[in-house]
């Protein structure tokens, strides 16, 4: 597909005069019933925009799609430059079928999909593929919508055969249901031995399979105590933080980072293991992780310092490599292991180990997680994983606890429930608002001005604000900490920033993020964060505008997921 990418790309000016020339009511009269209002919208080849532009004036939040570089720059420009005066409702990515590995990393359920005049060039290889891609992205309800062009290409354009038939047979397939399938129309722009045709698919059920299955593990299955829950709970914590961790499989799987899962599995069990809380039935066998050459000789850092971003050195080093080494033995083991479905051969779960060599120095970032392999999970499960997350931790957390009650140190020791509840906490909401109160007093004392990002006021009495709100997402990274006014904060509270908020404070954000962040250690670390939590951060990034847009589409996300109040 790629040669035809190219011809929109090189003829782009052409094509969007073409597409501008026809208004979306007269393109997609055929399916006017279903017409989407005030939805989440993910337009796949959004061309010159104009359908975004179309969706965006009905109230919805239109994610657009263009593989094409010079189409998508002028389908922005149509946009935003419209846009302008109001809420910017249209968000573009550059990305493409069969992968949309863009678009996946945005933790994202759509009401309705529109694919138009898209179809006929993915190739017949190819296609279930996308088709499988295209149904995991939509919302439980969520609509489907697909024109089917017949008619050859009179340039270089490759077109492959397209039928109903076709479609129908992937939608049973891949659990849609057929809703709509329009007459055969003429080519609206009058283009003759062109017509067309529509379908509207529907994905019927809850989309709650996997949610079953994931409870299923949870309370009936006795199989690896706390090790299972710890499993679930790290899963759980990375689909819904980390979309920067993902790479995509082609086998209906989905793989992610090995030692990204160790870290978090290390942080899970820190408080419990240093508060001497017992962790299994038999206290004598001790935990598999638990050595003396790895964990025994960091036993001195707290959960909050197993972060994204840190750097170690010397001794610190070489023990954390042994930790995760051990840790990814232990999940091996046990978890990995015993949680099958129907027979112990078809184990829900898979680990593919990379051959690592040891460092001196150990920096926390990507390259150094993924050096570890890939950890491997069915994609429908992941993408429970990363819809239900909200109600699934929950119920991890209450079942880690019902455990722990069980054994009998704890019973001797007559821990409390908030006890439990206390060491079982993600982090601490204070340890990294520290770290960024201590910058503003510095920047202050050097007499640098420190602005509200909200306001762009001069601050003087201030509090550290989380710009998505830590109760609903808990996240201590530096772009997630922003300086407002006690008043703006107050104000704000447990709500997401609206877009058009986002929009007006832009400037004031990344200008406290130039100011605060200027070493290259900082903006090591701040990179290196944004990279694994925001979607689509480039390897290397050192661009703020990129952040930036990527907290923008993250805040689309966590209110879609989490339907928090805005701000």
């Amino acid at each position: 597909m790629s040669k035809t990418i190219d011809i929109y790309h090189q003829g782009a000016a052409l094509f969007a005069a073409q597409y501008d020339a026809l208004s979306f009511e007269q393109v997609h009269a055929c399916w006017q019933p279903y017409w989407p209002k005030e939805q989440l919208v993910l337009d796949i080849g959004a061309g010159s925009g104009r359908d975004a532009l179309w969706l965006a004036g009905q109230g919805c939040q239109v994610i657009a799609i263009e593989p094409a570089a010079d189409l998508l720059r002028l389908g922005q420009l149509k946009t935003d430059g419209l846009l302008a005066q109001q809420v910017t409702r249209v968000q573009w990515l550059q990305d493409s079928l069969p992968e949309l590995k863009a678009c996946y990393q945005l933790n994202l359920q759509f009401n309705t999909i529109l694919l138009s005049a898209v179809w006929m060039h993915i190739a017949l290889s190819e296609r279930e593929r996308a088709f499988r891609k295209i149904a995991n992205l939509l919302a439980p309800g969520g609509r489907f919508v697909l024109s089917l062009r017949f008619g050859d290409f009179s340039d270089q354009r490759t077109a492959y055969p397209v039928t109903v038939d076709e479609i129908a047979a992937l939608a049973r397939q891949f659990g849609l249901v057929l809703r709509f399938v329009s007459e055969i129309t003429a080519d609206a722009g009058g283009r003759s031995g062109v017509t067309w045709q529509t379908l509207v698919l529907e994905l019927p059920d809850d989309g709650s399979g996997s949610l079953s299955k994931v409870r299923h593990i949870v309370v009936n299955d006795n199989k690896s105590s706390t090790y299972k829950l710890a499993l679930l709970r790290t899963l759980v914590r990375i689909a819904d933080a980390h979309p920067g961790a993902v790479v995509d499989k082609q086998d209906g799987t989905v793989a992610i980072s090995l030692g990204l899962v160790a870290l978090y599995w290390i942080r899970l069990f820190k408080r419990l293991v240093d508060n001497n809380i017992q962790q299994s039935s038999d206290p004598a066998k001790g935990l598999g992780f638990v050595k003396a050459s790895g964990w025994d000789l960091l036993k001195h850092l707290t959960a909050d310092d197993f972060a994204i971003g840190n750097f170690y050195t010397g001794q610190d080093a070489g023990a954390l490599q042994q930790l995760f080494s051990d840790t990814l033995a232990t999940i091996k083991a046990g978890p990995v292991t015993y949680i099958w479905q129907g027979h112990k051969d078809n184990r829900l779960f898979d680990m593919q180990r990379s051959k690592t060599k040891r460092q001196s120095a150990v920096l926390l970032d990507k390259t150094f997680l993924d050096s570890f392999g890939s950890f491997v999970l069915l994609e429908d499960m992941w993408n429970c994983f990363r819809q239900y997350g909200c109600w699934i931790e929950p119920l991890l957390v209450q079942q880690w606890v019902a455990e722990m009650q069980k054994y009998e140190l704890n019973q001797q020791r007559q821990i409390t429930l908030d006890t439990y509840h206390n060491q079982l906490r993600w982090l601490d909401r204070q340890h990294d608002t520290a770290l960024v109160r201590k910058k503003v007093e510095t920047l202050r004392g050097q007499g640098a001005a420190v602005c509200s990002v909200w306001s762009g006021d001069l601050l003087y009495s201030y509090d550290i604000d989380h710009c998505v709100p830590f109760s609903y997402w808990p996240n201590n990274d530096l772009w997630n900490l922003l300086p407002a006014s006690s008043r703006e904060n107050k104000l704000k509270r447990d709500r997401l920033p609206s877009q058009a908020r986002l929009k007006s404070a832009g400037y004031h954000i990344k200008d406290w993020w130039q100011q605060a962040w200027q070493s290259e250690a900082e903006q090591q670390r701040f990179f290196i964060e944004a990279g694994l939590s925001l979607p689509n951060i480039a390897t290397g990034c050192r661009d703020f505008d990129e952040v930036f847009n990527a907290l923008q589409l993250q805040i689309i996300g966590v209110k879609q997921r989490l339907q928090v109040a805005e701000w």
